[in-house]
């Protein structure tokens, strides 16, 4: 970080100063340093009327110390994560004792806030989950697919990714078993159930802390062109209609030499998959995602087809990885496997 990403004008210096110098102000600065949350959950943890807490909110967010996000008809609300509002609510936040009574009960009321939505979470996949465990039996071991991931996705100079985003991220899994190969990563699911799973899970250390959750479409991401040097998209293409499509939206957000791992079902012909699963593609031929990759300007580098277990007979599905680079400059040497 250089000096310019961590000073201010005097008035942006001022302006933050104020927003932090007030009671409630300071509470919500100190609960967002547990990772975001909604207007609703501020106000049962601050036990405050909603008016009072999206005033205080807009004023922290017009002071630069909080950021605001939206999700459909919810918004979320973050500590800022740069530059010199970074600095200055981390100073703080380090200068502040926690015995005060209303930190207290602040820290009481946000553990119960948290335990509701992890359980609410919990439920809606619990309702579900014998036939996810149904489907996860039927491909190759997740082990063996997650580590051909992390032997595939690594930066051609060998350092880590600056940027890497997980497109329909899900419960957040790629994101923890990437981890180690990028400085900042975000997920994008337009699922809330899903992303109300994931997020219970990062409190519970399942998502790594650097690891941003945002709703975000798939076919629309909102990243600026080239604003990433890596992506990953598992097990996502099958439930889509386009899946070049798809490709071509990753391309797009990846600089040039950027990294793009896919990870999905090799052809196959269990019907129900569709019937009863919503997958509109029964998997793909190597030939055609390889395809669909150079109509987007995306190079081929690798590619690893994991079989399922021997003993799942006809109903075993095997898994793919295709590895591509966003072409605009040479395209590195392959990885081990090509």
């Amino acid at each position: 970080m250089t000096d310019a990403d961590t000073t201010a004008t005097m008035d942006a210096v001022l302006d933050a100063l104020k927003g932090a110098a007030e009671t409630t102000r300071l509470r919500i600065l100190r609960v967002l340093a547990r990772g975001e949350l909604t207007v609703s959950e501020l106000t049962q943890v601050l036990a405050q009327s909603q008016p009072r807490i999206s005033r205080h909110l807009k004023l922290l967010v017009d002071a630069g110390l909080v950021e605001r996000r939206r999700e459909g008809s919810w918004a979320f609300f973050r500590l800022a994560r740069e530059g010199f509002a970074f600095r200055l609510v981390a100073f703080t936040l380090d200068a502040m004792r926690d015995d005060a009574p209303d930190l207290r009960r602040d820290a009481e009321r946000l553990e119960r806030v948290l335990a509701r939505r992890a359980a609410a979470a919990e439920a809606y996949f619990r309702a579900n989950a014998s036939e996810w465990d149904r489907l996860r039996a039927l491909h190759a071991s997740e082990a063996a697919v997650e580590d051909a991931a992390r032997d595939l996705l690594v930066p051609a100079s060998g350092a880590r990714f600056e940027r890497l985003l997980d497109l329909g991220t899900g419960t957040g899994r790629m994101l923890a078993v990437l981890a180690d190969r990028a400085e900042a990563m975000v997920g994008f699911d337009t699922n809330q159930d899903m992303l109300a799973f994931a997020r219970a899970r990062a409190e519970q250390g399942g998502v790594p802390g650097h690891a941003e959750l945002r709703q975000g479409d798939i076919l629309a991401l909102p990243v600026e062109d080239g604003g990433a040097d890596a992506a990953v998209i598992h097990q996502v293409l099958h439930f889509l209609p386009d899946p070049g499509a798809a490709l071509a939206e990753a391309a797009r957000a990846l600089a040039p030499g950027g990294r793009l791992l896919v990870v999905d079902f090799a052809r196959h012909d269990l019907e129900f998959l569709r019937e009863q699963h919503a997958h509109r593609r029964l998997g793909f031929e190597r030939a055609e995602i390889e395809g669909l990759g150079d109509a987007a300007g995306l190079a081929p580098l690798a590619y690893r087809a994991i079989p399922a277990p021997a003993a799942m007979g006809a109903e075993g599905l095997t898994v793919s990885l295709w590895l591509f680079e966003r072409r605009g400059q040479g395209v590195s040497s392959p990885p081990p496997g090509r």
